[in-house]
């Protein structure tokens, strides 16, 4: 999978600097393929690759870890 996704980003980012550097009459459509195939492929499918074995209960703030960075905090002034 991140072979996938950075042989993906090294296209998406090769369509981009083609736009910008060659002036053709379609050098606009591959700045805008880059920016959206950026936006709407490759940072989804990193964003699931980098959470798919993460639990989100971690990182919200419920009660219970609340009272856990208390927990530390008291524990570093001490």
């Amino acid at each position: 999978m991140k072979y996938l996704i950075g042989i993906l980003t090294l296209i998406v980012f090769a369509c981009i600097f083609y736009g910008f550097i060659w002036n053709t009459d379609y050098s606009e459509k591959f700045i805008g393929f880059g920016v959206v195939g950026l936006f709407f492929v490759v940072f989804p499918l990193f964003s699931y690759y980098r959470w798919k074995d993460k639990k989100v209960e971690d990182y919200m703030l419920t009660k219970e870890n609340l009272e856990k960075m208390r927990k530390r905090e008291g524990d570093k002034r001490s």
